[in-house]
């Protein structure tokens, strides 16, 4: 059984037909890639897939489990976390809290456990900032956890922007265009951080990229999108090598 399975998957704003008929199948631990050009309707897939948007037609399953119709924070709590092509942190937050936020999905106290400040209150918040504090070492962040996140360089941004989703404890990660705006040392950095998070969480990972180097050194297969529909789908090389993804999408 897929990790991952959607069937046709389809949606229209004002008469536009955004996505229509998508369809993959994602096994566990897969590194898979969805590409397409500007507009192609690739964001809007992974809308579909965590809850933005309902579809007009199609179906989502994780783990078998159909999750189609639910809400946002109940899809996160199903296992699918994602980020964002803009950075989405909380910049007036640390490098701490920021993980925490996600954290907050996880573990739980009362408002009045919180406003009294009574044990299970500290309690949690202990075990909140040691898990907090693990994830920003795996990605080298621990030094700079008092730091605002505003603070830190645009890569690391970037890491603690994947931390922070990871702190939801996904078995789907979503990493919409994470190579977007780095130089070409931070790509490098950021394809042997894919893999590790890959590895070192037993994680599945859907990307979004535009970077053809990225898409090539890391994802095993891929889906193009053009138009809304699915130009074609299947192993990397192949799916690069096809004349139609060479003209539709590269230009060529």
């Amino acid at each position: 059984m897929a990790l991952l399975d959607v069937e046709n998957l389809s949606i229209s704003f004002g008469g536009l037909r955004a996505v229509d008929s998508f369809s993959v199948s994602i096994e566990k631990g897969q590194l898979y890639g969805l590409i397409g050009p500007n507009g192609a309707g690739k964001t809007t897939v992974f809308n579909l897939l965590t809850g933005v948007y309902a579809p007009d037609e199609g179906f989502i399953r994780l783990n078998g489990k159909d999750i189609t119709r639910l809400k946002t924070i109940e899809i996160n709590k199903e296992g699918i976390a994602r980020t964002f092509q803009n950075i989405r942190l909380f910049k007036e937050l640390s490098v701490l809290d920021n993980v925490k936020v996600g954290l907050h999905n996880r573990y739980k106290y009362s408002t009045i456990e919180g406003l009294l400040r009574l044990p299970h209150y500290f309690s949690v918040e202990k075990q909140m900032n040691e898990r907090a504090m693990e994830l920003l070492k795996v990605f080298d962040l621990d030094q700079q956890a008092d730091y605002l996140a505003s603070n830190l360089p645009y890569g690391k941004q970037r890491k603690l922007e994947i931390a922070r989703a990871l702190a939801t404890d996904p078995i789907l990660l979503l990493l919409d265009e994470p190579a977007a705006g780095m130089n070409p040392n931070e790509t490098k950095e950021l394809m042997e951080t894919i893999r590790f998070v890959r590895d070192h969480f037993d994680m599945t990972i859907l990307l979004i990229e535009h970077d053809m180097k990225l898409v090539s050194g890391i994802c095993e297969e891929l889906t193009v999108l053009n138009f809304g529909k699915i130009l074609t789908q299947g192993k990397t090389s192949d799916v690069l090598n096809d004349p139609e993804v060479i003209t539709a999408y590269l230009g060529e």
